[in-house]
């Protein structure tokens, strides 16, 4: 029997941190943001995730950098930043006071410079986990860590060894067989994975004849790519044991709802964020209305409860398949 006046639990633990609810930007979303969100409560995110950073500054690819598609937008960013020191100084302060737990995402050129930036945020203060970029499709390799699992293995792996907290892996869809990824990112000591990274795509001008974007690939995302994304969900979630973090589509609760049950333990809000900005917040507030409709009082209940193919079950009686 439901109980209307019940409280929900919405929180979630990733390794040794636990988030107040599962919903937070994805990162390049969410950018540097210093001085709060103009329109809401940023203490009422899960996890703050900021643009991704990287050892030294990098000046990105050249405009036009982004390109709205059928259903999503294409971006070629290429990890703009003003680099990790930059970051440590002028970020990270202003995020820490925020409230919720600073999830730093870190991309490098090789092994070595991902340890190093990993040795650096283990001893920095207001750093709850790091987030391994590792399938960035707008950068020169971007994606080797996330296309080969025994690269994906010795990386975590290294990190693991020097960073004392939680480790989220973040993969990309640009690969054959991403529950393997996964697996060899957990069995290396990765605490979560997030799925998935933007798809690769092209825009065309053909009366130009020329691609849209100034890097003339770019990084597919928004609700065109859900359906891929709920498919790599799924796949990692049956691989592994630990919490898979998804993102690529969600707009709303119903978008998170169906994440959760494929396997995600928690969501990240990306290109709605541009078109909604208040997504984020209004799929907080739904989550235990959304939650009673399942007779669940907690995101633990429902994730990776959806029914193996082939199999009837009926989840008014049941949560199990």
């Amino acid at each position: 029997m439901i109980e209307a006046n019940k409280e929900c639990d919405l929180s979630i633990r990733i390794g040794g941190l636990v988030l107040p609810n599962p919903v937070m930007f994805a990162s390049g979303t969410f950018g540097n943001i210093v001085d709060g969100y103009p329109i809401a409560n940023l203490s009422r995110l899960g996890a703050i995730v900021p643009k991704t950073v990287t050892f030294s500054p990098r000046i990105g690819n050249p405009p036009p950098r982004t390109v709205e598609t059928p259903a999503g937008m294409l971006n070629s960013i290429g990890l703009d930043n003003d680099g990790l020191m930059a970051f440590l100084e002028r970020r990270l302060p202003a995020l820490s006071t925020i409230g919720p737990p600073v999830i730093v995402s870190i991309a490098a050129k090789d092994e070595d410079e991902f340890v190093k930036m990993a040795e650096i945020l283990d001893a920095a203060q207001g750093v709850s986990a790091v987030e391994l970029n590792l399938s960035c499709p707008n950068v020169a390799g971007g994606i080797d860590f996330a296309s080969d699992p025994r690269k994906c293995h010795v990386l975590v792996a290294r990190v693991r060894q020097r960073f004392s907290r939680a480790i989220l892996a973040k993969l990309t869809p640009n690969t054959g067989d991403i529950a393997t990824i996964a697996r060899a990112a957990a069995d290396a000591g990765a605490d979560a994975i997030t799925a998935v990274n933007t798809l690769l795509g092209l825009a065309v001008d053909w009366r130009r004849r020329r691609s849209r974007l100034g890097g003339f690939f770019g990084g597919l995302s928004g609700p065109a790519i859900k359906p891929v994304a709920l498919r790599c969900v799924y796949q990692i979630a049956h691989a592994v044991d630990i919490p898979v973090i998804a993102a690529g589509g969600v707009t709303n609760v119903d978008d998170a709802m169906e994440f959760f049950v494929v396997g995600a333990s928690a969501i990240q809000v990306g290109t709605a964020s541009f078109f909604h900005p208040m997504a984020a917040w209004e799929i907080i507030d739904a989550l235990p209305s959304a939650l009673r409709e399942l007779g669940a009082y907690s995101i633990r209940e429902i994730v990776k409860t959806l029914c193996e193919p082939r199999k009837a079950c009926d989840l008014r009686k049941t949560r199990e398949c």
